[in-house]
């Protein structure tokens, strides 16, 4: 049960990070925050009402990077403290404590864009031919101008950013603090549960009935939340429909491609064209796993299960740096190096402890390096994870050491490349390295299993399930718990077809996610892949001409938009023949798959 994990006092120091590299004390990290409050004061008299010509607009952007460049590590301090330890109330404080503090400012700062916007467009270019540093910050700018209000209302809506933050943090503290798990048992064994549990080793227990019976318990107490945890997403996705709407946008999520700058076209063309043409593919692998598993019936709880159980490495925390940096080393010296930082100088947080959040995540605060969460529970999976999340590490490196803090962070639509890129170098590396059958099954397999079913079919499923909440959002509707169930469950069901039966509490997957509460970011996983798999595919042909060209994409962080970043790499995401071709990679491996498990079996 949840109780059974140790908390975050009783872990392994080695195995948490080490956040004194932003703040060595509770006394400097408010020393910061009171000096950011003193430079907020300070620049509110220095240019309000006061930004008249091209000097002065490059003279309050100077300055305004300067502010972010000290409320990002702030921010990421406090964000950083509570993602291990949800439990703690002084993590809850801090993170409560600094949300507010970050509202006001972004209230009080929000005169520089209207500022900014009621300048002749001569005098913007003219400060950009002075100082091109800031380019691309004034551009987005002004393309924002049709969707931009009053002053004041900018000033309201900023004041009330916490407020809008709200919800997901209700989502985090009723899934990470209020749900305690009880155990379950089979037979006459109990066995423990939790979200870290569950979702790192027994979704994929190789006993089925352990498996299925893990399945019904976890599912069995998110239903008890189900009712809260839908009225805290409606709550959100209200509030972004109301914005949506008083900007002028037709709907909410060209609100949202807005942001990332990306067409309809592309959002609709990666959930469409993955859920027809994947689908064959992926129910062609679920049978393989009940015929290699003699299952009667394969269920949607089923469908993380090893395809090869005994062929499944335990690996440690030391183990795992060996893989990742023999797999990638083909990035060059440079990369390496951060790698091994970041195991040395703890940048990741391996332990298990309760009210951690669950899954795993790369912050990177500008002007520092990253930091990464994993539960670790010593699964070949947490090295693909761990891979993918130094991924992130990698692209923010490089875009944070040649960008300024306004320019690096990319679309979301682009940011899952890196990440997954590493995923698929891993993957070829493995199987580079072996001709055995089994091995070769077995890297296969998790080349499926982890990298495309969870960034394909796990995040796309997420978004076509999310796109059908908008279009009821959209309508003017609103949405329940039954609601979301009932679009779930037919978004499971049209894509496995008969080859999976989605069984009760599949529908509540919903509540897993907190993605749901970040914009459209699940379908960006696979738009990511969809770049990273022809990337992967170069790199390996052509080597260190294309990892360098890879490196000019990354440090270009924000300053292009995602087509024109994945164009550098010599790849067109305008087009449907990247995704089509991933898809028939993905079946193609699920070919080999079958033919495998025959010779091996006879």
């Amino acid at each position: 049960m949840e109780a059974s994990m140790p908390n975050r006092e009783d872990v392994n120091i080695e195995e948490t990070w080490d956040l004194n590299d932003l703040f060595s004390t509770e006394e400097v990290y408010e020393e910061s925050i009171e000096h950011l409050k003193e430079l907020v004061t300070q620049f509110i008299k220095n240019y309000k009402n006061k930004i008249t010509n091209s000097q002065s607009v490059i003279q309050v952007m100077t300055d305004y990077a300067k502010i972010y460049e000290i409320i990002v590590p702030i921010g990421n301090y406090s964000n950083l403290s509570l993602s291990v330890d949800q439990t703690s109330e002084q993590a809850q404080m801090r993170a409560n404590k600094f949300s507010q503090l970050a509202g006001k400012i972004k209230s009080q700062l929000s005169f520089v864009n209207s500022e900014l916007l009621n300048l002749p467009i001569e005098t913007l270019k003219e400060a950009i031919i002075i100082n091109p540093e800031f380019k691309v910050y004034l551009e987005k700018l002004v393309k924002k101008q049709t969707y931009q209000l009053s002053p004041e209302t900018e000033r309201v809506l900023a004041a009330f950013s916490s407020v809008f933050n709200a919800p997901y943090e209700l989502y985090e503290v009723t899934k990470l603090v209020d749900m305690n798990f009880p155990s379950f048992k089979v037979g006459k064994e109990k066995h423990s549960l939790s979200y870290v549990s569950f979702e790192g080793e027994l979704e994929s227990e190789v006993d089925t009935e352990i498996r299925r019976a893990a399945f019904t318990a976890f599912s069995k107490k998110l239903s008890e939340y189900q009712h809260t945890t839908a009225k805290t997403y409606d709550m959100h996705l209200q509030q972004e429909k109301i914005e949506s709407d008083i900007r002028g946008f037709d709907n909410v999520i060209e609100s949202l491609l807005f942001e990332q700058e990306v067409d309809r076209s592309m959002y609709d063309r990666q959930i469409d064209l993955i859920t027809s043409e994947l689908a064959p593919h992926m129910r062609k692998y679920a049978k393989l796993l009940q015929k290699v598993h003699g299952l009667e019936r394969m269920t949607f709880a089923d469908l993380k299960m090893p395809l090869d159980p005994n062929y499944e490495p335990k690996v440690t925390i030391e183990e795992s740096k060996n893989y990742i940096d023999a797999a990638l080393k083909v990035m060059g010296k440079d990369y390496l190096e951060m790698i091994d930082q970041s195991y040395s100088e703890r940048w990741i947080d391996f332990a298990q402890n309760k009210g951690k959040s669950t899954g795993a995540f790369c912050a990177s605060p500008y002007g520092n390096h990253s930091y990464i969460l994993i539960s670790w529970t010593g699964s070949m999976e947490d090295v693909f994870v761990l891979a993918h999340e130094l991924g992130h590490a990698g692209h923010f490196k490089y875009a944070n050491s040649h960008q300024n803090i306004f320019n690096a962070d990319a679309s979301m639509y682009f940011i899952e490349a890196p990440s997954t890129m590493n995923e698929m170098l891993v993957a070829n590396h493995l199987l580079e390295n072996s001709r055995d059958p089994k091995f070769k099954r077995w890297v296969i397999s998790s080349i499926v299993a982890r990298t495309y079913y969870h960034n394909f079919v796990t995040h796309l499923l997420e978004a076509a399930y999310q796109r059908e909440v908008y279009n009821i959002i959209d309508a003017g509707g609103s949405v329940s718990a039954t609601v979301l169930n009932e679009i779930k469950r037919k978004v499971l069901e049209d894509f496995w077809g008969d080859a999976v039966e989605i069984n009760e509490g599949a529908e509540l997957t919903w509540m897993r996610q907190p993605h749901y509460y970040m914009g459209l970011y699940p379908y960006t996983y696979s738009a990511g892949l969809t770049i990273s798999t022809a990337m992967s595919k170069r790199v390996l042909n052509e080597g260190e001409n294309a990892v360098a060209e890879w490196k000019e994409v990354l440090k270009a962080g924000g300053t292009k938009p995602p087509k024109e970043l994945a164009q550098m790499a010599g790849i067109d995401i305008t087009t449907d023949q990247p995704l089509k071709e991933t898809i028939a990679y993905i079946g193609s491996l699920i070919d080999e798959l079958v033919e495998l498990t025959k010779e091996i079996e006879g």
